[in-house]
């Protein structure tokens, strides 16, 4: 297996609507933004969404992100509108974000995890990015599998992964905690490239 710290791919690319990139510094303002905007609907399924973010923290987590992309530690992506217009936005303001999270580079193997700021629902962007990612994740990192895993609860997250072709393995019961300490079940979505 090749170190992935020596793996080059791009840390930008593009799908119909969106331009989807590693985090930079200097982009926490726009990431605190749409967190702000969209905390009462990501408290009940992201645990980091149990307060409203200062932007140096937020700074800070663009920052963390950015190095973690650069070790192939953890590939966050940020969303980026090309054109906000149609949704009363400004060009590149920042939609949501993503990434393949929890990597076996032996396999290899990546999981996508994703959220979308509140007033971009509706419209198809997260299934476009998904679909975008997980494009990027077999060509560009050579993914035998790409995996969504959401609380069975989050139908939304579930639609998501269904409208981005993955298929529903299986349903774990009681297979974790959330961060409200009650047991959840667990849905596991995959897409694996064949030989």
């Amino acid at each position: 297996m090749m170190n992935p710290l020596l793996r080059d791919f791009p840390d930008e690319f593009e799908t119909e609507r969106l331009i989807i990139r590693a985090p930079r510094p200097g982009t926490g303002a726009l990431l605190n933004e749409a967190v702000r905007e969209s905390l009462d609907e990501l408290r009940p399924w992201m645990p980091w969404a149990d307060h409203e973010p200062t932007i140096e923290e937020s700074e800070e987590v663009c920052r963390r992100a950015h190095a973690k992309f650069l070790l192939r530690e953890d590939l966050t992506l940020h969303l980026w509108l090309k054109d906000g217009a149609p949704f009363g936005l400004p060009d590149g303001a920042l939609a949501g974000c993503s990434g393949l999270h929890r990597m076996d580079w032996n396999v290899p193997r990546f999981e996508i995890g994703y959220w979308l700021r509140t007033c971009l629902h509706g419209h198809g962007l997260m299934t476009e990015a998904v679909k975008g990612i997980a494009d990027f994740a077999f060509t560009h990192l050579e993914a035998r599998r790409v995996e969504i895993r959401c609380d069975a609860r989050n139908e939304k997250s579930a639609a998501v992964a269904r409208r981005a072709g993955f298929e529903l393995e299986g349903h774990l019961r009681h297979e974790t905690r959330d961060h409200n300490d009650s047991l959840r079940d667990t849905l596991i979505f995959s897409r694996v490239r064949d030989d």
